[in-house]
């Protein structure tokens, strides 16, 4: 698929019936998720409070033009400034907690 040729111009929840998703190579489109019967544990509410700080992390990465250029830089072939943040970020937590 080309860039740009995009079926869809959203993404997220539609109705809780289902969810558009946006990749680099096009577009996924899953049923909502019904987590009704789960119970996170303990170790899941803390790995789900560490993305929630990596996501920040990454958030003010992309919205700072200067930090955005240096992420560009240190990005892959395939990925964004968003997700190389986010690696770095948890890269960099797991070893200090080492």
């Amino acid at each position: 698929m080309k860039k740009g040729n995009s079926l869809f111009k959203i993404s997220g929840a539609i109705g809780k019936k289902i969810v558009v998703k946006q990749y680099k190579e096009g577009e996924v489109i899953t049923k909502f998720p019904d987590m009704s019967g789960i119970t996170a544990s303990e170790g899941q509410r803390n790995c789900r409070n560490f993305f929630k700080e990596a996501v920040a992390f990454a958030r003010a990465i992309v919205n700072d033009p200067e930090k955005k250029k240096l992420y560009q830089k240190k990005a892959g072939k395939n990925q964004t400034v968003f997700n190389a943040a986010i690696s770095e970020y948890m890269k960099k937590m797991r070893i200090e907690e080492q």
